[in-house]
């Protein structure tokens, strides 16, 4: 199993040597772009839940592909 988790980068050498102390977790930080391309997918998770949930409404195909 993957799990993300946002530190804050204070606390992350603290973190990442912890987890060393654990022979069955494998962990590495995240390159820069991978963390922005997570928080991004992040986000349009959040947005498409709240469009199900009727809490936020999405464009229409057409309206947005006008947009192109």
């Amino acid at each position: 199993m993957k799990i993300l988790l946002d530190i804050p980068e204070d606390k992350v050498s603290f973190f990442m040597e912890v987890l060393k102390n654990f022979s069955f977790v494998k962990a590495k930080p995240l390159s820069n772009d991978n963390e922005d391309f997570y928080e991004g997918l992040k986000e349009a998770v959040e947005e498409l839940n709240e469009m199900n949930e009727g809490k936020r409404k999405g464009k229409e195909l057409s309206e947005f592909l006008n947009g192109l």
